[in-house]
């Protein structure tokens, strides 16, 4: 590429960015939605309200009381794999929290938590016969107490991506069909321990994640890069893994104890670009079945979707290879691991627009990614408010939620992460775009429930801000700021607390007058409360940045692109 073209490149795309401010500015109204408009009315009497965390990313104590090391400990601990090199090591401190934070979950009424259990702060190695960890039990015997005491339902995750290290060093983790029988070992115990309390268990948080980016991008720890096998290899152990402990439990404790077993799966809703296009309507479930239904049909029907059977067998045979690169499972395993789910948890965070799109198969190109032919695309009109991946595009949320109803024959959900990140090294209190997402994904959560869609309950995704994975600390998903740079990490609500509060206590969207008030209430306390934390040499700071640089920021875009569009005209001309 030449430097002349670059520069072209360049100036083309300030000309661009200037076209999409004046059209997003003149055509686009973010309060309506061509799919249907706002709809007002309420969730049905019982509907579970709630807010999440995971371990790892909240807990802190990495290396206390008798904590083993889990992947992320080492993974975080290595140069150069998270952005800026931070590490979850003191995280919020939650560890040491418990009461402050479950007087947050008490300020904003909420009806359950979902949380995580982190397999080596109970099981240092990951083997039971090594040593259980009775502080590790201690510290989560604590937190399920405290949140009943305070009417919150707990709602545990067993496995929120903090494999033991000591699992993965000597058996290469989830890629070993051994993990099968650690994790039962370790979801027995909990059981064992916590299930006279625990009523509601997921066994996996979003397995897609785990298998993608831990073995095969390498994005995420153990950060490994087996194109093309490893993210099928693990998914089809964490599938046998999630049907054993649904058994175990079936059999061993459900009688008395009662509870119910599910599993969170998460799904970016796929849109076809042109849905007179029956290619891209093919391509757009191809996505959706490679993302959701990878871990869905299985789990409901017995067996892998189709789509992937038949585009990974092809690839696998063009690549001259024997067998698929997609595991099967035998007639058995097939009975085994169907209808082992109580409830079906969603994470659910974006849309993408999906085209056909053909990769050739050569030898060892394949991957997760070039097995699907598809593209992925994003209108550059959906906002964009924090992390490059999670545009907000509400209407998807109603169609996944639909698509999961029809494929799954109406499986009882619970929404267990949804929420929106912001990019904002300085303190934003009033996050109003926060306030927007939550309002329009939870409305088009309503119309689905209208639609006949089994959702039982919501997580907004998440309580407080925390590690955010490959990013470290620079995506903040929290409705409860945290200072990261006060060794105590401090709480601070945003004004989506406020907002969020509201629908809580409304159950919903009661009327139009209601609710444009809400908005308004929810932003005069941030204002408020970002001048709370004018004590702290944070906010002098603030404020500065918001009203001075953010004004001279967005002027000099628009300058800058305005001389290129000159520039460009006179070139023309």
């Amino acid at each position: 590429e030449t430097e002349t073209q670059r520069h072209g490149d360049r100036e083309t795309c300030h000309v661009l960015v200037l076209v999409l401010c004046l059209s997003a500015a003149e055509d686009f109204d973010w309060t309506k939605n061509d799919r249907g408009s706002f709809y007002y009315g309420t969730f049905p009497a019982g509907f579970s309200w709630g807010a999440g965390s995971s371990a790892y990313q909240t807990e802190g104590a990495w290396d206390q009381d008798g904590k083993g090391l889990s992947i992320w400990d080492v993974f975080s601990h290595r140069k150069g794999k998270i952005l800026q090199n931070d590490t979850g090591d003191s995280s919020c401190q939650g560890y040491y929290k418990i009461k402050e934070d479950i007087s947050l979950m008490k300020e904003l009424k909420l009806d359950h938590y979902r949380f995580s259990i982190s397999w080596p702060r109970i099981m240092p190695t990951g083997i039971k016969s090594d040593h259980v960890n009775e502080k590790g039990i201690k510290y989560y015997d604590e937190l399920i107490d405290n949140l009943l005491e305070n009417k919150i339902t707990p709602i545990a995750t067993l496995y929120h991506w903090d494999l033991p290290q000591v699992l993965q060093e000597k058996y290469g983790g989830w890629q070993n069909i051994s993990m099968v029988n650690y994790f039962n070992e370790f979801a027995n115990l909990c059981f064992e321990r916590f299930g006279n309390r625990v009523k509601y268990w997921i066994t996996l948080n979003n397995p897609w994640s785990v298998a993608v980016e831990g073995y095969e991008t390498g994005e995420h720890a153990p950060g490994l890069k087996l194109r093309g096998t490893g993210a099928y290899r693990a998914a089809h152990h964490m599938i046998k893994a999630h049907a054993k402990v649904w058994h175990t439990y079936d059999t061993k404790w459900r009688g008395q104890q009662k509870g119910l077993v599910g599993i969170s799966l998460s799904g970016d809703w796929g849109e076809p670009v042109d849905i007179s296009n029956q290619k891209d309507i093919e391509a757009a479930e191809r996505y959706v079945q490679f993302y959701i239904g990878w871990f869905a049909t299985p789990i409901f029907h017995g067996d892998y979707p189709q789509v992937m059977k038949d585009f990974i067998g092809r690839k696998s045979a063009q690549q001259g290879l024997g067998t698929s690169r997609l595991p099967t499972f035998s007639s058995q395993e097939k009975s085994y691991v169907k209808g082992t789910c109580d409830f079906l948890g969603i994470g659910h965070f974006t849309t993408r627009y999906i085209t056909q799109k053909n990769y050739q198969s050569g030898h060892g190109s394949s991957s997760y990614f070039t097995d699907r032919d598809l593209a992925e695309l994003v209108d550059p009109r959906w906002p964009d408010p924090g992390s490059e991946w999670l545009y907000s595009v509400p209407w998807g949320f109603r169609r996944l939620l639909n698509f999961v109803k029809a494929q799954y024959r109406n499986p009882m959900i619970y929404v267990t992460e949804n929420g929106v990140s912001e990019k904002i090294t300085c303190t934003e209190l009033c996050d109003d775009w926060r306030i927007q997402y939550y309002k329009d994904y939870t409305n088009e959560m309503l119309k689905a429930i209208k639609d006949g869609v089994n959702v039982r309950g919501y997580t907004a995704w998440s309580l407080l801000d925390k590690f955010e994975w490959d990013e470290g600390y620079s995506e903040r998903f929290g409705l409860y700021y945290v200072d990261f740079r006060n060794k105590n990490k401090p709480r601070y609500p945003k004004a989506s607390v406020q907002y969020y509060k509201r629908i809580i206590s409304s159950n919903g969207f009661p009327n139009q007058r209601e609710v444009e008030n809400w908005k308004r209430k929810a932003t005069e306390t941030c204002s408020s409360s970002n001048q709370l934390l004018a004590a702290d040499p944070l906010t002098s700071h603030m404020e500065m940045v918001t009203e001075v640089v953010v004004p001279t920021v967005c002027t000099l875009c628009i300058l800058l692109s305005a001389v290129f569009l000159m520039f460009l005209l006179r070139r023309h001309n």
